[in-house]
């Protein structure tokens, strides 16, 4: 019956609550209770005066939920400026760049470690305090789950026609067989059940409790994983030319990273080099210029004595040689230049890797000349600022740039530069850029910085018989990333089984169903059933049903069956059952339900 009905039959007896409503109350709290295995998070009492009171409140609020909750939100928001800033260590080139773009805002940038975010003290506070609350938060919720798997469900409330799912009807089956075929029918429907005092009791949805703790398990494991990868992971990067080769020694990296207890004596012993690579674009259409396909064809080692195999690399498609995996970043165009100086010797020759800085492939680049001689004899050092674009365009707003990422019409531009390029201090230099502190340019007959554009096969002279710098060919270069990278396997795993945790924890509903019989004073069964969950669904009542179908089956409704006296005051008292589906305690449709 529902509350209503419960009202209405207080005020036609006239008996109001009885002595025995507190116990009733508590049988119903008790139905309802450990529905979770969520800790309490009532406001504890005053810790009292002292450092061991202090502690006790912290280790209660670190231990939270809430607290647990509001630190994993934190730990996103602190990783955002590691997506947007350069890192150390991750590509070193773009931190050098907007350092040397950004000087006021970097060293801000340097203060408050935002170069370095994932190794940084308040990231790593809390990413160790997320650690220590999700741990507080799992320990308790385990025990009070196996002290539930453990324990029996608990006894059916003296009020059954309380519980938000309820339905009754009389049968003239006896008692002890509508509570058996009740057992059976609950077994059946993988609860667990028990009986005692005319009742069965039955339970089911323990997954849902298991879901939520395999979710903070995850997460645990997902930290432990991370820490363990950033401890002894080793990565770096390498730019490769076609043709060119690469070792896996520490000097052979252009940047190189590793955590607080890697050794590099255990990098991995192998090598691979790049037979060629392919890139093909989308020619034209909306969608002109956009990337198709990129692989790099590599010969590859493992070990000093190893074999060489052939393999192919391409984006998310890693080589994997022994505990490594080397994956493709990135790619572009290396203009093949030959230099010889003021008194005919070659200077220089070879590929020089230029960086794209545009979707179609426009890319800017240095030549440092170091070794060199000038018209008179003279040493000197040479330095070419360049743009090189793969398919050549000018207009007014853009000035020379490229069109297309794929070598349809080839250009590089260059301005020279002699002088000191700085290179024999000993201090390291940004490959990519021209320290013009100590160099002068090759000027005209009107004073403007002298600047040529080459094609494949073009040479400049330079002025007063400084020598001859001839633009050959195009190769391309890719750049590869070389990792080593411990826990990645428990890092996945922790990820699934979070997954399937949370998938468990938010579709599984923990619920409850009791069965009553007991014999009216007419000699009938009464029969009456009622779910309780942890919160409203419509599934309770549809699975209550279905049970009630199936029980009916063995305790069929018995037509000419009377009011009980206890429903009949409870229904009010002319005996009709206000249900909402009109029915009553007697007649076509003997069952209630609510």
């Amino acid at each position: 019956m529902s509350d209503i009905d419960t009202s209405r039959a207080e005020t036609a007896t006239g008996t109001g609550p009885d002595v025995g409503e507190a116990d009733r109350d508590a049988d119903e709290r008790a139905a309802g209770a450990q529905l979770s295995t969520t800790p309490s998070e009532d406001a504890p009492a005053a810790a009292g005066i002292g450092v061991l009171g202090w502690l006790r409140w912290f280790w209660r609020q670190l231990t939270s939920m809430r607290v647990a909750l509001l630190l994993l939100l934190l730990l996103a928001l602190a990783a955002v400026p590691g997506s947007v800033i350069p890192q150390n260590g991750v590509d070193q080139l773009q931190v050098d760049l907007f350092k040397e773009d950004n000087p006021g805002l970097s060293a801000v940038y340097e203060k408050l470690q935002l170069f370095d975010v994932f190794s940084s003290v308040w990231f790593s506070a809390i990413y160790l305090l997320l650690f220590v609350s999700l741990i507080g938060c799992i320990v308790p919720r385990s025990w009070q789950f196996v002290g539930q798997l453990r324990a029996r469900p608990p006894r059916a409330p003296h009020r059954l026609d309380r519980m938000p799912a309820y339905a009754t009807w009389r049968t003239d089956a006896a008692p002890d067989d509508v509570l058996a075929a009740a057992h059976r029918t609950l077994r059946s429907g993988r609860f667990r059940v028990a009986e005692g005092d005319g009742a069965v009791s039955a339970e089911k949805g323990y997954l849902r409790e298991a879901g939520n703790l395999l979710f903070h398990l995850a997460l645990i494991v997902m930290l432990v994983a991370f820490a363990v990868g950033q401890l002894w992971s080793v990565e770096g990067g390498k730019l490769i030319v076609k043709g060119d080769g690469f070792a896996n020694t520490l000097t052979q990296y252009d940047d190189i990273s590793a955590g607080g207890l890697y050794d590099f004596e255990d990098l991995d012993d192998f090598g691979f080099t790049l037979d060629d690579f392919h890139a093909t674009f989308e020619p034209s259409g909306p969608q002109k210029g956009t990337p198709r396909d990129f692989r790099a064809d590599v010969t590859y080692w493992d070990g000093a004595e190893g074999a060489e195999r052939e393999d192919s690399i391409e984006v998310n498609d890693p080589l994997e040689i022994g505990d490594s995996k080397v994956y493709l970043i990135g790619h572009g165009y290396a203009p093949v230049v030959t230099l010889t100086d003021g008194q005919g010797d070659l200077a220089y020759r070879g590929p020089v890797p230029f960086l794209p800085q545009d979707i179609n492939g426009t890319a800017t680049g240095v030549i440092k000349i170091p070794d060199y001689r000038d018209g008179e004899g003279e040493p000197e050092q040479l330095g070419f600022v360049g743009r090189f674009t793969p398919t050549y365009g000018l207009n007014a707003e853009l000035g020379p740039h490229s069109t297309f990422p794929a070598l349809n019409y080839p250009v590089l531009a260059l301005s020279a530069y002699h002088g000191d390029l700085g290179v024999d201090a000993g201090l390291p230099q940004n490959v990519y850029k021209l320290d013009q502190r100590k160099m002068e340019p090759f000027t005209g007959a009107d004073g403007d910085i002298l600047r040529k554009s080459l094609r494949p096969g073009e040479s400049w002279e330079l002025p007063d018989g400084a020598g001859t710098l001839t633009f050959e060919r195009v190769e391309r270069w890719a750049s590869f990333n070389i990792a080593q990278k411990p826990a990645s396997g428990w890092a996945l795993a922790g990820s699934l089984a979070a997954i399937a945790g949370l998938a468990g924890s938010l579709f599984i509903q923990r619920r409850r169903v009791w069965v009553r019989a007991r014999r009216d004073g007419d000699g009938h069964t009464v029969v009456e059933l009622a779910g309780l969950g942890r919160s409203e669904s419509a599934r309770l009542p549809e699975e209550l049903d279905r049970f009630v179908a199936t029980l009916t089956a063995d305790a069929a409704p018995a037509a000419d069956a009377a009011p009980d006296p206890a429903d009949r005051a409870a229904s009010g008292a002319d005996g009709n059952d206000p249900s909402p589906d009109g029915g009553s305690a007697v007649g076509a449709d003997p069952r209630r339900r609510s």
